[in-house]
């Protein structure tokens, strides 16, 4: 269901009205800062807003994708309205991007009532690309079970081609605390979290929305609402990922800030992760398809935002040292510098006390 909301805390119903008469008026010259926002909403659950569009998608997308050195094929889990694939296409390296949807009707619907999520006219003059998203030639949309897909083709070590491997693979699908079976499966399946593991190639990024950001008064995810999010954490360690990281955006238009975790197979690619920000900004500016007039077709998404994104939140460290069997570096003991390239698994304490990123900015070790 999709559904116009205006908050009066946030629009005016009076500046709402003004923006739509003819006139010169500042409301009637940008219309759009005043809109009702458009929420789409499935089994009643908030999916995307209008307002959020440009913060969640980016978020969920660019910090993964411009941490790879060369993004060519990417898989995208879920996102039926469209927007995740929007980002995806604005890197000129990649060459296939695939979206693997369940449910048909989301696309569909999601063309008539919220096209502005599938809209690709800000980069359509590019060879390939097309104004609505669906139409580019590096999409290939398959309509069917993602956990399904995966298991049958990646679930066995070696069972599938090198070359059918993705670089990143972004599960932008149900959240780990919905109480639906599926959900309960995408977040826990052992079988289907090392398809997702096989998936990937050598320096591939698993990228993975895992809802609402914890307070910091809330109780350890194993023991609260996010036991999923736990045990996928676990087993992504378990079935061989290097390193862990989750981090927050707080513009995403849902009720919370949001939580994305990020999984390298190989912690020598989790080194670019952290890059300064002009360094980003130099990547995206040689990465990221420009609009028509030469300016990037991204809206939020930069190095100064990247830089936030590099610390995961005080309240994760906080949560995770209140797990039943407290890690050792939550004792409080000092902690030796860690270098970048080195595997830590999932440790918000080690990225956030030692010695993981800038050493201009938190004095930490050189990442060479």
């Amino acid at each position: 269901d999709v559904y116009e909301l205006m908050d009066p805390k946030t629009r005016s119903v009076a500046s709402y009205r003004k923006s739509l008469e003819d006139g010169d008026s500042y409301e009637a010259r940008h219309p759009e800062l005043f809109a009702p926002d458009r929420v789409l909403f499935l089994d009643g659950v908030i999916q995307s807003t209008l307002v959020g569009d440009a913060p969640y998608h980016e978020s969920i997308v660019h910090p993964a994708m411009i941490t790879h050195p060369n993004p060519k094929r990417v898989a995208i889990i879920g996102g039926g309205e469209g927007a995740t694939l929007r980002e995806v296409l604005k890197h000129r390296t990649v060459e296939e991007a695939s979206m693997i949807e369940i449910d048909e009707g989301v696309v569909d619907l999601s063309r008539q009532h919220l096209p502005e999520w599938q809209d690709c006219t800000g980069i359509s003059h590019h060879e390939g690309s097309a104004d609505w998203c669906f139409d580019d030639t590096r999409v290939n949309a398959q309509f069917k079970d993602a956990m399904t897909y995966f298991i049958d083709n990646f679930e066995r070590e070696g069972a599938a081609n090198e070359h059918d491997q993705y670089d990143v693979i972004i599960m932008d699908a149900l959240d780990p605390n919905d109480e639906i079976e599926f959900a309960v499966y995408l977040y826990t399946s052992e079988a289907y979290i090392l398809s997702l593991y096989n998936g990937l190639s050598n320096d591939g990024i698993l990228v993975v929305q895992v809802g609402e950001v914890p307070g910091e008064d809330s109780p350890a995810d194993e023991t609260g609402r996010f036991t999923n999010r736990s045990i996928m954490q676990e087993k992504l360690l378990e079935v061989g990922f290097d390193s862990i990281h989750v981090y927050e955006e707080g513009h995403s238009g849902f009720l919370a800030p949001w939580s994305t975790m990020v999984a390298f197979k190989d912690a020598q690619t989790r080194r670019r992760w952290y890059r300064n920000e002009a360094e980003i900004d130099l990547a995206l500016k040689r990465r990221i398809l420009p609009t028509r007039t030469g300016d990037s077709s991204l809206r939020y998404f930069d190095g100064a935002t990247m830089r936030s994104y590099q610390l995961p939140s005080r309240a994760f460290q906080t949560i995770y040292c209140r797990s039943s069997d407290a890690p050792f570096e939550c004792s409080g003991a000092d902690i030796s510098p860690v270098n970048a390239t080195v595997s830590i698994g999932y440790s918000p304490v080690y990225e956030r006390r030692s010695s993981l990123v800038n050493n201009r900015r938190f004095g930490l070790t050189s990442l060479s």
